[in-house]
């Protein structure tokens, strides 16, 4: 019989290594062996159909979208008022009143559009946001291509993330001087918020957000405030990422839901880096209060793995079915999200432990203790070991150290 390496066996059926070995031990590989450190797979071995809790599941890819005309008329082609609800300042609980209270139709599209991606329904958020890919007035259809290109990602269709993506930047690379300059500015937003958002490096087309920010509209130079504060975490100086943070929530006259909640979580992000666990909650806490009154509930699922352990330690016990719903939004999200970084990076960012296993890899892998981590999460020092073991075995590794290979930054 014909045997094949863990790395052939990867390549053969699309997954990471560190699953092929994960399924070698738990027996699911029939006829796999183990010569030494090193597994031998038969050739002719099919790839074990994925358990319903395991965050990784392929989905089929669909044809790229059909450009096609909006059933709305275009009317008339001034610049409109880009990504509505995030530009949007209403109190926490009116969320669907400021959205039917839009006049234009085409504004109230993009706007739902917004509210079915910002509450977890992403494949709500792609139907109504496709009917919008090729609109003339520019400013809905940057709007449509952003929450296309992440509604995807959640929906698994990778390729139609990409060939978004490639859309926008060829829409920022085809600006010249006739290009309004609000125009522009909303394209290298567009461009900035996905290579951020994805952790990619920033296109060399693209010049500084920050001089782009003064022509956005008050909501959306927020959420650029918070694109801006999550590309200074990445470059690892967190106090100058929370005094963006502090200075975006001290500035505004009214409230922004959509930007304010992002905000929050990124100062979350910083204080856990920072070891400051009382003001991340704080902070968590404050996103929250926005967040849950609408169920605007997608960010808290993105940002999952960058909060050091906050939803299982503050929104698990009191909110669960919450926890649950954020949770699942999570591993979907992931899935997408690695294969998109993953490849472009080379960053082998771990795609097999469940979320309670990464949430305290990441904080094993920033130097917590496992009795820091226990007290922090709520749950028992043992429970902790237990979790490190099972994280060190699905990782192929042996010590702590060795985490941050797999780890967000």
């Amino acid at each position: 019989m014909k045997y094949i390496t863990v790395r052939e066996a990867a390549q053969k059926w699309n997954i990471s290594q560190r699953l092929v070995q994960q399924y070698c031990v738990d027996g699911r590989i029939e006829g796999a062996a183990k010569f030494g450190s090193s597994w031998a797979i038969p050739d002719n071995a099919q790839r074990p159909v994925p358990l319903q809790e395991e965050p990784t599941q392929k989905v089929p890819e669909a044809p790229l979208p059909r450009l096609r005309p909006c059933p709305v008329s275009a009317g008339k082609t001034a610049h409109l008022l880009p990504m509505p609800l995030m530009n949007g300042a209403f109190q926490p609980g009116h969320c669907m009143e400021y959205v039917e209270g839009l006049k234009d139709p085409r504004l109230r599209d993009i706007a739902m559009a917004e509210y079915h991606y910002f509450s977890g329904r992403p494949e709500e958020a792609a139907e109504v946001a496709e009917l919008y890919l090729s609109y003339p007035e520019q400013s809905l259809r940057l709007s449509a291509c952003l929450i296309y290109a992440y509604a995807n990602l959640s929906i698994g269709q990778i390729q139609r993330t990409r060939y978004i993506v490639a859309q926008v930047r060829r829409t920022l690379a085809a600006a010249n001087t006739r290009t309004p300059p609000q125009l522009r500015a909303l394209a290298v937003f567009t461009v900035t918020a996905a290579a951020v958002l994805l952790h990619l490096p920033l296109p060399e087309e693209v010049g500084p957000l920050q001089e782009q920010l003064r022509l956005l509209p008050p909501g959306l130079r927020l959420f650029g405030l918070y694109v801006q504060a999550h590309h200074t975490y990445l470059l690892g100086d967190y106090g100058k990422s929370i005094g963006i943070v502090e200075t975006a929530l001290a500035m505004q006259a009214e409230v922004y839901p959509i930007p304010n909640i992002y905000l929050h979580l990124v100062a979350v992000m910083d204080y856990m880096s920072l070891k400051q666990p009382e003001q991340a909650e704080r902070h968590l806490l404050a996103a929250w209060a926005l967040a849950q009154p609408d169920d605007l509930i997608e960010g808290f699922g993105e940002h999952h793995g960058l909060l050091g352990g906050m939803l299982e330690a503050v929104l698990k016990k009191d909110w669960p079915e919450d926890f649950k719903r954020i949770i699942a939004i999570t591993y979907r999200f992931s899935a997408g999200w690695r294969k998109v970084h993953n490849p472009v990076t080379g960053h082998d960012v771990a795609d097999n432990l469940t979320t309670t296993e990464f949430a305290i890899a990441m904080l094993a892998a920033r130097g917590w203790s496992n009795q820091e981590i226990a007290d922090h999460m709520g749950i028992s020092l043992y429970t902790v070991k237990h979790f490190m073991s099972s994280t060190l075995q699905k990782l192929n590794i042996k010590q702590r150290k060795d985490l941050k290979q797999y780890m967000l930054r």
